[in-house]
């Protein structure tokens, strides 16, 4: 069986398969010790070289497809290597011995909860693209008074640096005077769009947790900084999302 070396590529999580386009074009790829080209084709007895390294074995990383499902707390970063030497997501995952974890979009410093890390690199990139729709759900504690037209507003859309960014779904959770709790639900998690959003209206968000992310809720077992690996059935889930 053969592939497109893109596809293979994406898989094992070096990105997705147009930016890893850019990469043979740039003569960063070999195969079998010739610089690739774009489109070529490969096997899982071709030996692929990405900047100097060596891909693992592309027949136990898709026999390995794993989720894991995360609990960020905050003043963790969502890089591999932080030159600050800052706490990152990846600290506390279990080794892999062949392929790497690659995760399902981010989190910013400052917000906790939800995050699924794959060995599948092209499931992830399909998860984070725009085009798959996939509800996003947050827990915001909000400081300051929040009014109907506010909500009404955040629901029509906000321009924000160009995009037009709104929430599907808002809903008053828990709360008295000026902090109150809300669940907010959007398609797709721009850099601190929820954050920007709610301080369009004038508000601070003092707490952010993601709690869902399409069908996958985080569950209250799973306690900050621990993981837990999804069943089959639950990364079936998953992956009904984006099937073709």
């Amino acid at each position: 069986m053969t592939e497109k070396l893109q596809k293979v590529l994406a898989r094992a999580g070096f990105g997705s398969r147009r930016e890893i386009e850019t990469w043979i074009a740039k003569g960063r790829i070999k195969v079998n010790g010739k610089v690739a080209a774009i489109g070529e084709r490969v096997t899982d007895a071709d030996k692929i070289i990405v900047d100097g390294k060596k891909l693992a074995p592309q027949k136990k990383i898709r026999e390995e497809q794993r989720v894991l499902l995360y609990n960020k707390p905050d003043n963790e970063i969502c890089t591999r290597n932080d030159p600050e030497g800052r706490p990152t997501v990846f600290d506390k995952l279990p080794p892999l011995r062949h392929g790497r974890w690659v995760s399902i979009g981010r989190l910013d410093i400052n917000t906790s909860g939800l995050l699924l890390f794959t060995t599948d690199g092209d499931l992830a990139n399909k998860l984070m693209h725009p085009s798959s729709e996939i509800e996003r759900e947050y827990a915001v504690r909000v400081m300051g008074k929040v009014t109907p037209d506010m909500v009404k507003q955040m629901h029509k859309g906000v321009f924000i640096n160009g995009s037009l960014c709104r929430f599907t779904d808002i809903q008053y959770y828990a709360g008295e005077g000026i902090n109150k709790w809300y669940h907010v639900v959007l398609m797709e998690g721009r850099n601190r769009e929820v954050r920007k959003l709610w301080e369009s209206q004038g508000l601070k968000v003092s707490r952010l947790k993601r709690v869902r992310f399409g069908p996958i809720f985080i569950p209250s077992t799973v306690t900050k900084g621990k993981y837990r690996e999804m069943s089959k059935a639950e990364v079936k889930k998953l992956c009904r999302l984006v099937s073709d």
